[in-house]
């Protein structure tokens, strides 16, 4: 008698997943929540968003980084990974992060794994204040290679109509471009990484780098609002680097200038570029660099920026269709 975990599917073990995961999901729910664990459907009560509110959704993955963890067994932290990535996403244009939704897919179900990963993503949704409101587990032998997992999440945050990012009109040359710290590659560039790790061996000071969850910038944009530095404009630098992202909240006629040495680069980048002998305008479109969200505030503000102790690394100018949105000056080596 043929069964479905002939076919390699073991409904058992997704069912074993979910209890492993259940607690951890219940302790994201916030009062909003209405439904519970196992439900078709997420429950979330929007009696209290009230009218100028605007709902804002974001849906990322994170990339080939998972091939690498599944290669050293650290789950916890692409979990992490994953809800970050999508609050810094939504928090570039002012949401606050309402539930997250995830998707597991792999060939073969290990209850354990799903639950390390799933923890992960609980613990990073709690340290925000956001409900892991449900998910989706899909076992798919033939379509993913046996140990091959992939997660995706989606979610969704609430911001006032008047406290949208960008503020387009008020941006202007001379406007002063902060960087907040990266503390990993974060999520992208990673098929590169594990390029160069084919002819290099990493030290366990590097793997644990490599491996360092994506960071959340929700508390620290907080931060600097409580110090009275209030954002004109936010970038996540994600897949593309300083050269794709910032571009994507400046309104034509502006660009953005950064001064190489202004903020100091992570020694484990450069060891990824001299391994890979990587052009500098390669390595910035890549990775990060060791700039996770730069934010954009008016020039007035400088003494201010010294005063939270943050780097200015560059400033807003104008440019012409024809110039490229975004130059490196200096040197960072």
């Amino acid at each position: 008698m043929t069964s479905y975990r002939d076919a390699g599917v073991d409904i058992d073990a997704g069912n074993r997943a979910v209890s492993l995961l259940a607690d951890a999901v219940r302790a994201t729910n916030t009062p909003p929540v209405l439904s519970e664990v196992g439900a078709f459907g997420g429950l979330f009560a929007a009696d209290d968003l009230g009218p100028g509110k605007v709902l804002v959704a974001s849906t990322d993955g994170v990339g080939t980084k998972v091939e690498l963890a599944a290669r050293h067994q650290r789950w916890r932290g692409v979990g992490m990974d994953l809800v970050n990535h999508c609050v810094d996403d939504i928090l570039v244009q002012g949401a606050r992060p309402l539930f997250f939704l995830d998707y597991i897919a792999t060939a073969s179900l290990v209850p354990e794994i799903v639950a390390e990963i799933v923890t992960g993503m609980a613990e990073a949704c709690q340290e925000v204040g956001c409900a892991l409101l449900g998910g989706e587990t899909a076992e798919m032998p033939g379509v993913y290679m046996p140990g091959a997992v992939d997660i995706a999440g989606t979610i969704v945050g609430v911001v006032d109509r008047a406290a949208l990012w960008p503020r387009s009109d008020a941006l202007q040359e001379g406007d002063l471009l902060v960087g907040l710290a990266s503390r990993s590659p974060h999520t992208n560039g990673y098929s590169l990484i594990r390029l160069l790790l084919e002819d290099h061996e990493p030290t366990a000071e590097m793997l644990d780098w490599l491996l360092t969850p994506h960071r959340s910038y929700l508390a620290d944009v907080d931060d600097l609002q409580a110090g009275g530095l209030e954002p004109l404009a936010l970038a996540h630098i994600t897949g593309g680097g300083l050269f794709e992202n910032v571009p994507r909240v400046l309104p034509a006629g502006l660009g953005a200038r950064f001064e190489l040495g202004s903020w100091d680069v992570p020694a484990p980048f450069a060891t990824l570029v001299e391994w890979g002998d990587i052009a500098d305008a390669e390595a910035f479109r890549v990775w990060n660099m060791g700039i996770g969200l730069v934010v954009v505030v008016a020039a007035r503000h400088r003494e201010l920026v010294h005063q939270l102790g943050l780097p200015v690394i560059g400033e807003l100018i104008e440019v012409t269709g024809s110039d490229d949105r975004v130059s490196l000056v200096g040197s960072w080596r």
